[in-house]
């Protein structure tokens, strides 16, 4: 090992690796086992990631991923070209043409749309760079919350309103939890006239090389009319090819999602 390396750093990425692994919040304990460190130590590195935001301490004294990892992880896919690789997997599908695509990411509780392409047909919402809505009201939204458990999700909204867009819009935890569980049962998310009254959107995850870790999401919206139905089994797979596709180009080994 170079003599430069600071093992107290190396012991920290592996804690983080450990976490990162898994879709459930780590205990003291649990992370001491899982990292082969005694639990003084782990003490110590836990508190000094969580200083770092790169650990989130729950109520309960479990640790999990922290919201910092957001900052990083958007400035690692400024550097992979994220959302030229959007624009070119939408236009080697050629698929629904007519209508219109988004790339999002999380920040907190809402999604950021950090790229767009709008479709030929008229439509509700004008998408634009930089446009802010709440996650649990958007296809991409439900999209990277259908990736995470109940538990992190309970944490995620811990005393806080979910705003209502239309009348259509999830208002409680338990109705956004059944919603996700649709969501991860069937391969896609659904918006139906939760942002947008008149509008439907269908969305799914993009993963890391790992093909655990949500980095983003894709989303179709479309108007919905009496041909929505017809046209709902092409969006979701339409979306889903654009998910796995983009999925593959960041490194996703394939088969793993």
């Amino acid at each position: 090992m170079p003599k430069a390396v600071v093992p107290s750093v190396l012991k920290g990425a592996r804690l983080l690796d450990v976490v990162a692994a898994s879709r459930n919040p780590f205990t003291l304990s649990e992370l001491s086992k899982a990292v082969a460190l005694p639990k003084s130590s782990v003490l110590g590195l836990c508190t000094s990631l969580t200083q770092a935001g790169l650990l989130t301490r729950f109520d309960d004294g479990s640790y999990h991923l922290g919201t910092h990892l957001v900052d990083l992880a958007y400035a690692y896919l400024s550097r992979t070209d994220l959302t030229q690789e959007f624009g070119r997997a939408w236009d080697s599908l050629q698929m629904m043409p007519e209508e219109s695509a988004v790339l999002a990411v999380m920040d907190g509780t809402d999604v950021v749309y950090v790229a767009c392409r709008n479709g030929s047909q008229p439509f509700a919402l004008t998408y634009r760079i930089g446009m802010r809505l709440p996650a649990h009201c958007t296809a991409t939204g439900k999209a990277l919350l259908s990736t995470m458990t109940n538990e992190q999700i309970r944490q995620l909204y811990k005393n806080k309103k979910l705003t209502r867009l239309t009348p259509n819009s999830l208002t409680t935890i338990r109705t956004l939890l059944a919603s996700l569980d649709v969501a991860r049962n069937q391969g896609f998310a659904l918006d139906d006239e939760e942002a947008r009254e008149g509008m439907c959107c269908y969305g799914a995850p993009i993963f890391d090389a790992s093909g655990r870790q949500a980095v983003a999401a894709v989303a179709l919206s479309m108007m919905k009319t009496a041909g929505t139905l017809r046209g709902a089994e092409l969006a979701a797979r339409t979306v889903h090819e654009l998910a796995k596709l983009m999925s593959h180009r960041l490194g996703m080994i394939p088969g793993g999602r």
